[in-house]
């Protein structure tokens, strides 16, 4: 039967069904045990019976000593690294009431944007922040990082040029991983990329390019390049081509930005502006552009429209450009945005507002200027003539002895070669800092002579200075005081609705509970001050940690290598299909090309196949659901030679295990293919099945799902990939750890190259997916999986009366969700599916995942953290909704005006003196008695989305529209 809950463990404090809930959920079934639960739902052919082979369950205090043990073998030393990374300071009040407040970190995606409305607006802030610093017409909601921005920008060029070329230019002077990034993706797509200092970029251009990257400030510290590059801008245009910049957002606070001179697209990374460096990420890339090339942006864009009752309202626009909706034909695989932490970084600069800002800039320019005349005071000569925070130096043959001469004085700065040593100040540079550095450089007395220096309008031109106002809208100038910021804050999250008010029933997306235990270790110094590239003796803790962790996922998912650098499951999709492409390539297969995908995938994979370079053939579903074998033998035996995978969700998009899964990766593997099994559905597999050994070959996790990283309003997210022992010599590599793709043995022999800015992407919060499996333990991972498997068929059960289920298996159950079919009930009523999604925001619910993999469905996901309290409020909700639809048929209500078509109801509609619809006032407000004594109230009534397409407006607009 069911065990009788331990509440001293963390995994019954985790799982929601305590008290013999999941007895009582069971019998409703018909069944007995859980295990018999199994026993319907999943194959036998697939299923594990042995606990999963990792460490008996922590404790929670238990899990973080072990963290802090972790913690304290990483060294925490101020670094001056630079390369596009610096220390920042987060402001208090948004650390505790932002990061570490679970109304921000347990939101999902804005794609219900009248429950969010509050992380909108935030967005919008962040939107509005980086096309004025960059003097663009507008920015999206933030991309993974700098270098994936510049990548992005890359085939946004190639797409909109006007020229015929293939070619890329790129400034050699970009920052290394900006460069491999540019690299890895361009190959695969047949682009040419030519790198090359600016001087010798122009004499390419004749040639023909459809468009170049530029680096400003330059990873050198440069600002130079003044006439050279506006000659090259120009001849670049001239060709039809797109110029495109890789930008600092601080520099810009002081200097011209690029769109003065005639930059199409800007890219950089927002991290300084108030987010830890988190050993390389998660932070917000950013990417921004002139308007012409709006509808070919990547990537999510948050807009200005109008709700019904014509007030404004905030919502994503211009939807029809996304993944999901463009498949093989998107602008880009990637489907989220890193939305917490660009959240943040808007907040930042509410917070100091354009004074505070220019403060801080004017304080890391000086404080470079500082060290540029001391290094000059000592003899040594400066790599330029100009710099914004960084300053290069050449020591001829003395790079290394003034690294570790500075290191051993408790700073890090950057090794370019024997000869050359960057510095990067930033606001947290101190006098005793440049002190350090001065000493590491040269002799006490220019060391003196240098801290008395009162450093003049230094490193750059006066024609360069920016003489126009930067953000000048209210939002960033009203915001001074904690008390205010305080309340806006609070403001702002009671606009949405998140994890911590209710349950997110989303099917596909897993909106499971981000435990605080997990959280705890982020914020901590020793992980969030530590610089991607320190050097290795000192960030030891983090090194165990990822080991630990590839470990965990390796036992877990049955493969043999772990690559944790993907930033995004989108990411981990591209890394898999790039290591299948290189595999084939190793032996000779350069027509391996065909990916087959069935019509039931995310939309994601068929944008990373088409990233690849691969042709996507699409494979039918039955009439169950399943991949349509017959279907499936004739795609392979049209494609056999040419074949390179088969890409497959499993437990299936339709909510279901397949029966002939392991019948589908041998007619793969016979014809020569590889089978990629993505990983979205993989919390109905952990302690019950493992992919790598029963037929797959690669998957990507999505550890913001299965294994409770918070899904942020949108990101982030953490898609490492995971693969059989022959693709492990092509997982991704990084120049900043040469040769390695993991911290564990597997070496990339031949790696497809690095696809994120740091080495191993979003390592600052992997502290999160340590802990919950640590703290879970085999057991209780193995009760997650069962218990959200019975959460999905009781509700499925509760709601078969009233919805139909779409697909069930063989046994009549569904996995860990069910689509609900909400069509019949459509063309005999008119309500759609979007009706009763807004409906249920009265009952003070998100709506289940809408139209997916099923146009007119609802899929439901519970996850195994929600209470049977929760799940009975949630059918409670859906069959009062379902007998206000009766009500429709009944012709109680007309058919355009009930409670369906008018949902939601805001406190202002309800409490307007006319009331002149055909449902009662109290209805609208409270469908259940229960809602009376906790309402959320929608802060909006339905959004227009076509009036926000039609006059796309992407920048916060004037405050009056708020009032």
């Amino acid at each position: 039967m069911v065990p009788t809950p331990d509440l001293s463990t963390f995994a019954d404090r985790h799982l929601g069904l305590a008290n013999g809930d999941a007895a009582k959920m069971l019998a409703s079934l018909g069944l007995e045990s859980l295990d018999a639960l199994l026993g319907d739902v999943v194959p036998e052919a697939i299923r594990i019976h042995e606990p999963l082979a990792i460490a008996p369950a922590l404790t929670e205090h238990e899990a973080l000593c072990r963290l802090r043990d972790i913690a304290g073998t990483n060294t925490v030393v101020t670094s001056m690294l630079g390369q596009g990374y610096a220390n920042t300071i987060v402001p208090p009040v948004v650390l505790r009431n932002v990061l570490e407040n679970p109304a921000w970190y347990t939101a999902y995606t804005p794609y219900q944007p009248e429950i969010s409305q509050g992380r909108l607006e935030a967005v919008l802030n962040f939107q509005t922040v980086v096309a004025d610093l960059t003097g663009m017409d507008l920015a999206n909601a933030s991309l993974l990082d700098e270098a994936t921005a510049a990548a992005e920008a890359m085939t946004l060029a190639h797409r909109q040029s006007k020229s015929r070329s293939n070619r890329f230019l790129v400034d050699g002077a970009c920052h290394p991983q900006v460069l491999d990034v540019v690299r890895t993706r361009a190959e695969p797509l047949g682009i040419d990329i030519v790198s090359a200092s600016v001087d010798e970029l122009l004499a390419l251009v004749e040639p023909g390019a459809f468009g170049c990257l530029l680096a400003w400030p330059d990873t050198t510290g440069s600002l130079g390049h003044g006439p050279t590059r506006g000659v090259l801008v120009d001849a670049i245009h001239a060709t039809g081509g797109l110029v495109c910049v890789a930008t600092d957002l601080l520099a810009c606070v002081l200097l011209e930005p690029p769109g003065a001179w005639g930059a199409d697209v800007v890219v950089g990374s927002a991290q300084r502006f108030g987010v830890p460096l988190g050993f390389g990420g998660p932070h917000a890339g950013f990417i921004a552009i002139a308007d012409a090339h709006k509808r070919a942006l990547p990537g999510r864009l948050v807009g200005v429209s109008v709700d019904a009752g014509g007030r404004t309202a905030l919502r994503l626009a211009l939807q029809t450009r996304e993944q999901h909706i463009r498949r093989d034909k998107a602008t880009s695989n990637i489907c989220t945005a890193q939305v917490l932490l660009a959240v943040m970084a808007g907040l930042y600069a509410c917070w100091h507002g354009p004074e505070g800002l220019r403060r801080i800039a004017q304080h890391a320019h000086d404080a470079a200027s500082t060290i540029a005349a001391g290094a000059t005071a000592s003899g040594l000569t400066l790599a330029t003539d100009t710099w914004f925070d960084t300053v290069t130096v050449i020591a001829p043959g003395r790079a290394t002895e003034i690294v570790a001469a500075a290191c051993a004085r408790g700073v890090n700065l950057r090794l370019l070669d024997a000869d050359r040593v960057g510095i990067t100040c930033d606001e947290t540079t101190t006098a005793a800092h440049v002190a350090a550095v001065l000493a590491a450089l040269g002799d006490p007395a220019s060391t003196a002579a240098a801290l008395g220096y009162e450093p003049p309008n230094a490193g750059f031109a006066s024609d360069q200075v920016r003489t126009d106002e930067i953000l000048t809208h209210p939002v960033f100038r009203s915001y001074r005081t904690e008390t205010e910021m305080l309340r806006y804050l609070r403001r702002l999250a009671d606009r949405d609705l998140a994890l911590d008010r209710t349950m997110i029933p989303l099917g596909s997306c897993t909106m499971k509970l981000n435990a605080t235990t997990e959280m705890i270790p982020v914020t901590w110094p020793e992980f969030s001050e530590i610089h991607p590239f320190a050097p290795a003796d000192q960030s030891v803790g983090y090194r165990t940690l990822l080991g630990e962790l590839e470990q965990m996922l390796v036992e877990i998912t049955g493969y043999d290598a772990v690559s944790l650098q993907p930033n995004a499951g989108s990411q981990g999709e591209y890394a898999g299909l790039l290591a299948i492409r290189a595999y084939h390539r190793s032996r000779g297969d350069f027509d391996r090309r065909v990916c087959l995908i069935p019509s039931s995938a995310h939309g994601t994979n068929a944008a990373s196949a088409a990233m690849c370079g691969m042709k996507v053939v699409v494979v039918g579903c039955d009439d169950h659901g399943n991949v349509d074998l017959d279907d499936l033998r004739l795609k392979i035996a049209a494609c056999s030679d040419s074949l390179s995978a088969l890409m497959i969700t499993y437990p299936s998009t339709h909510g279901v295990f397949e029966e002939a899964i392991t019948e589908i990766c041998s007619l793969v593997h016979a014809s020569g293919g590889q089978v990629y099994l993505d990983g979205a559905n993989f919390n109905a597999l952990v302690g019950v099945a493992k992919p790598g050994q029963f037929g797959a070959d690669v998957s990507h996790l999505n550890l913001h799902k299965t294994f409770c990283i918070p899904h942020g309003g949108g990101g982030p997210g953490v898609g490492p990939v995971c693969v059989k022992s022959h693709l492990a010599p092509f997982l991704p590599g990084h120049a900043g750890i040469a040769g390695t793709s993991s911290v564990t043995a597997h070496v990339a022999q031949a790696s497809v190259g690095s696809l994120t800015s740091a080495p191993y992407g979003s390592a600052g919060i992997l502290p999160i997916p340590w802990a919950y499996i640590a703290m879970m333990g085999p057991d209780g991972l193995w009760a997650a999986t069962t218990m959200a498997i019975l959460s999905a068929n009781y509700i499925a059960h509760r709601l078969r009366g009233h919805y139909p289920v779409l697909y069930t298996g063989l046994n009549g159950r569904v996995a860990h969700e069910c689509i609900l079919d909400l069509r019949p009930l459509t063309q005999s009523t008119g309500i759609s599916v979007d009706d009763v999604a807004k409906r249920l925001m009265d009952y003070g619910f998100h709506a289940p995942t809408m139209s997916f993999p099923v146009a007119g469905t609802l899929m439901v996901e519970p996850t195994e953290s929600e209470s049977l309290v929760e799940l009975d409020r949630f059918c409670d909700a859906m069959i009062a909704i379902r007998g206000e639809i009766d009500r429709v048929v009944a012709g109680d209500w007309p058919a355009d005006d009930n409670p369906l078509v008018r949902a939601p109801h805001p406190a202002e509609d309800v409490l307007r003196d006319e009331w002149n619809r055909a449902y009662p006032r109290e209805l609208a407000a409270y469908p259940l008695a229960s809602l009376r004594k906790d309402k959320y109230w929608p802060p909006v009534s339905r959004i227009d989305g076509a009036y926000g397409d039609r006059n796309v407006v992407c920048s916060c607009p004037p405050l009056d529209s708020y009032v």
